[in-house]
């Protein structure tokens, strides 16, 4: 599994001890930007990049985080992309829900509003947790693409 990761300026600090701790964990962590703190810079640029990466995986072992000041923004980005599931995620019991009743398969995150500790706590569990497979999410999840599929 790669975990593609990128953040705004905002989330760009919480990004890089993100890298740090998914290495850690023996994650494979591709840094798909902001490649330095730059003030001003646009959120969609760095999410489309993560998201891009997610939705292009035909083997759906892969993973994002996005990281932005609100987390609201690359949300929206994200999931503007076939087959991404992006997940706006403030605790670890909403990380574990999140993939396990929906196969969420980018994070997104709120770095205003959480502390380091914090985010680290979600992504362990985030990663950690697996997609339930239970009829009644698999048969929601269908739902969403085919409401994919209309657009």
């Amino acid at each position: 599994m790669i975990i593609y990761i990128a953040a705004d300026h905002r989330g760009f600090k919480m990004k890089e001890a993100l890298k740090d701790f998914l290495k850690e964990l023996g994650f494979s962590a591709v840094d798909l930007g902001a490649e330095r703190y730059e003030d001003g810079d646009d959120y969609p640029v760095f999410a489309a990049r993560v998201a891009e990466k997610i939705s292009a995986d035909a083997t759906g072992a892969d993973r994002g985080i996005v990281i932005c000041g609100s987390g609201v923004g690359v949300d929206i980005a994200a999931n503007k992309f076939p087959g991404v599931r992006s997940a706006l995620v403030s605790f670890s019991d909403q990380a574990y829900v999140s993939r396990n009743d929906d196969d969420a398969n980018v994070l997104a995150l709120a770095a205003d509003f959480m502390d380091e500790e914090t985010a680290k706590k979600i992504v362990k569990t985030w990663l950690a947790t697996p997609f339930s497979g239970d009829e009644r999410h698999r048969r929601r999840i269908q739902k969403i693409k085919e409401i994919e599929s209309r657009t």
